[in-house]
């Protein structure tokens, strides 16, 4: 038992942020998902402006809605990032939401390209943008918004 233990931490240890990153990669994905299929379905009910353009407007909000969620369950649980300090935050919050704002981007124009121009399927056009946006996230959260610098963070 105490053979497994000894397996286990050391692969936990290797592997914690790959794995924390996919589950809450999955859950950022199901919130948005779930708001942009949300919001589709309530401008089709209330037949709100030209549902033409529907899906660039519910992936806009679906984005931003994410990315909140993204950002607190990325700094928290899956870079562990604990520096606070105000310019230190603005920083990293910027940094954050600028990266996921270019790959927001890359989904509106993916979804405004095969959804509105080409008529694709909506829902499985956005699974798959969604899958190009994880891995472009991983990428420029690991490598840009919360890189772990030589010297630790400031606590």
């Amino acid at each position: 038992m105490q053979k497994i233990k000894e397996l286990f931490d050391k692969y936990w240890s290797k592997y914690k942020e790959l794995v924390f990153y996919l589950v809450f990669g999955a859950l950022t994905t199901a919130v948005n998902i779930a708001g942009f299929w949300s919001f589709e379905h309530i401008i089709r009910q209330v037949n709100i402006g030209d549902t033409n353009f529907a899906p660039d407007i519910n992936t806009a909000i679906a984005w931003f809605i994410s990315v909140l969620f993204a950002y607190i369950t990325n700094k928290i649980w899956v870079f562990e990032s604990k520096n606070t300090a105000p310019g230190f935050l603005l920083k990293e919050i910027a940094s954050f939401f600028g990266a996921r704002a270019l790959t927001g981007l890359m989904d509106l124009a993916i979804m405004h390209v095969f959804v509105t121009i080409m008529g694709f399927n909506s829902m499985l056009i956005k699974i798959l943008s969604n899958i190009l946006v994880i891995i472009l996230n991983y990428i420029l959260s690991k490598l840009i918004v919360f890189r772990k610098k030589k010297n630790k963070e400031k606590q």
